[in-house]
C-alpha cells in the first residue's frame, strides 16, 4: 500500500504552514479513503523519521476526541478508554498553548506528583516527548517547572495536596486521570479559583471515566465541552492488543469504563447495581445443559412504540437460574416479534412463554400462535406494579441464586435503572428487556418455590 503524496514541492518551493496544511489535509482525504487494515499497513511501512515527522505534525491527524471543541469553553474534559490517545492529547494542547502564550503561567495537576512527572512530563506522549525539532524545553525537578522556550511556564501539581493550589494563579491548566484523584475536591477548587490569568483561562481534563467526588465536580461545571474515545479508535495500537482486549472484555463494567470510556453509575436507590451484575457474570460455556427453560416477553404496545423484550432464562441443574439470551428486537411489528420469539423459543429448547398481557393477553397469545409458536403461554398481567415483581428477583441475584451466561449490555443497563418502590431511571421510556427479565426469572423462582414446573400466578 503506497501512498501517493510526495513531500516534495519542487525546486525554491517553500513549506509554509499553509502548504502544509494543505499536504495534512490531502493525507487525511487518503487515509479516509483507506480502509483500517490498509491504515495500519501504511503506518507499519514508515520508516523511523516518518513517523517522527507524522508525530511532530499533529494537527490535522489527531482523532476527533483529541481535537479541541470549539466555542468559548472554560472546561475541556476529554473523557476516553485507555491507549485512545488521551495523554498526547494534553501535551499537544499544553505545548500549542505554551508556544502561543509566552510567559503563560500553566498548572500540571496529576493524581500524585511522581504520576504526574511520570506520564505528563517523562512519558512517552508527555511535554518532553510531543516537543518540535529546534524546542528545548527544560525540566527542574527541585522547582517541579517546566520551562519551554517562549518563555511559559508550567507548574506540576499533586491532586493529594491540594492546598498547594491555593494562592498560585494559572492561566491554563492541564488535569490528568480524575478517576484517579481520591482526594480532589480541594485540588480542582483550588486550581479553579486560581484560574484567573489572561483574557480566556482554560482547563483540559484526560481521563478514564470513573465516578467519583471529584469527577461530578468537573460535570457540573460552567463553560464544560466534551469529547469522548474509544481505546479501538487508535489506529497506532497493535492489532493483536485490540482484539485480546475485546475478547476478554467487550460489554463487561470494566470493558465499557476502561476501553469504551463510558460512565457507569448505579442511581440512587437501584434494585440492581453494577456491582451485583458483575459478582453474577459467568462464561456461557460453563453452566451446562439446563433443566428448564423459559421466555419472558414484553410486547409493545404499538409498533412503533418501545422496543419488544425478550429474555430468555433457564433452571440449572445445581438448582441456580441464568439468563442466557437477549433476544429483544426494537420497534418491531407484531409479526417480527413473534417470529424472533419462536426463533428463540427453536434456539435454546424453551418450555414456555411468559409475556406481559397488559395489552391484551388474546393479543399475545394469537399473535404468537401466528408465528407457529405452539409452546404454551402464560399471559401474566403487571397489575403488581414493577416493584413487587422485581424485588424478589433481585434479592435472588443477592443470594447468588441468579448468573449470567455472558454479557447482556443493553438489558444490565436497564436492570440497573429499576429502584426501590417501582421507578425507573435508566434508559429508554420503558424497561422492557428488564421487565421480560424479570417474567422469566419470576417464573422459574416461582416453579423451583413450589416444586414443579414454573409458572406464574396471574393476577
Amino acid at each position: 500500500m503506497t501512498m501517493r503524496c510526495s513531500r516534495q514541492g519542487g525546486a525554491g518551493k517553500k513549506w509554509t504552514p499553509q502548504r502544509l496544511s494543505l499536504w495534512s489535509r490531502t493525507i487525511m482525504r487518503q487515509l479516509a479513503a483507506m480502509t483500517e487494515p490498509e491504515i495500519r499497513e501504511v503506518l507499519s511501512e514508515l520508516g523511523r523519521a516518518q513517523r517522527r515527522e507524522l508525530e511532530q505534525r499533529w494537527y490535522g491527524f489527531e482523532n476527533d476526541g483529541q481535537r479541541d471543541p470549539p466555542g468559548d469553553w472554560r472546561v475541556w474534559l476529554i473523557r476516553a478508554g485507555r491507549g485512545f490517545g488521551k495523554t498526547r492529547a494534553g501535551s499537544e494542547w499544553v505545548s500549542e498553548i505554551a508556544r502561543a502564550n509566552p510567559g503563560a503561567r500553566i498548572a500540571l495537576v496529576g493524581a500524585t506528583q511522581p504520576d504526574g512527572q511520570r506520564v505528563m512530563i517523562d512519558g512517552p506522549s508527555g511535554l518532553l516527548a510531543v516537543a518540535r525539532a529546534g524546542e528545548t524545553p527544560h525540566w527542574v525537578r527541585a522547582r517541579r517547572e517546566l520551562r519551554f522556550s517562549s518563555g511559559a511556564v508550567a507548574t506540576l501539581y499533586s491532586a493529594e495536596a491540594g492546598e498547594e493550589l491555593r494562592g498560585p494563579e494559572h492561566d491554563f491548566a492541564w488535569c490528568d486521570e480524575l478517576a484517579k484523584w481520591r482526594r480532589g475536591e480541594a485540588a480542582w477548587d483550588n486550581l479553579m479559583l486560581g484560574l484567573r490569568l489572561g483574557e480566556r483561562p482554560r482547563v483540559v481534563v484526560t481521563t478514564t471515566p470513573r465516578v467519583n467526588a471529584v469527577m461530578r465536580r468537573v460535570l457540573a461545571a460552567p463553560g464544560l465541552a466534551e469529547t469522548l474515545g474509544k481505546t479501538r479508535e487508535n489506529p497506532w495500537l497493535p492489532d493483536s492488543f485490540i482484539a485480546s482486549m475485546l475478547e476478554t472484555y467487550s460489554g463487561t463494567r470494566l470493558g465499557r469504563q476502561e476501553l469504551d470510556g463510558e460512565m457507569l453509575e448505579d442511581v440512587e436507590g437501584a434494585l440492581w447495581t453494577r456491582g451485583l451484575v458483575e459478582r453474577c457474570r459467568v462464561q456461557a460455556a460453563s453452566i451446562g445443559k439446563p433443566v428448564r427453560v423459559v421466555i419472558g416477553v414484553d410486547p409493545p404496545a404499538t409498533a412503533h412504540g418501545d422496543a419488544c423484550g425478550i429474555v430468555v432464562a433457564a433452571l440449572l441443574r445445581d438448582g441456580r437460574l441464568a439468563v442466557v439470551e437477549d433476544a429483544s428486537v426494537e420497534t418491531p411489528l407484531p409479526g417480527v416479534w413473534a417470529q424472533a420469539v419462536a426463533a428463540a423459543a427453536a434456539r435454546r429448547g424453551a418450555d414456555r412463554i411468559v409475556a406481559e398481557s397488559n395489552m391484551g393477553g388474546d393479543m399475545v397469545a394469537a399473535t404468537l400462535r401466528q408465528a407457529d409458536c405452539t409452546l404454551p403461554v402464560v399471559p401474566v398481567h403487571a397489575s403488581v406494579g414493577k416493584a413487587r415483581r422485581a424485588e424478589p428477583v433481585a434479592l435472588a441475584y443477592e443470594r447468588g441464586d441468579v448468573v449470567h451466561a455472558g454479557v447482556f449490555a443493553a438489558l444490565e443497563d436497564q436492570l440497573c435503572g429499576l429502584q426501590v418502590g417501582g421507578g425507573y431511571a435508566g434508559p429508554g421510556r420503558s424497561p422492557d428487556r428488564a421487565d421480560a427479565c424479570v417474567w422469566a426469572l419470576a417464573a422459574l423462582l416461582d416453579g423451583v418455590r413450589k416444586g414443579r414446573e414454573p409458572g406464574v400466578r396471574v393476577v
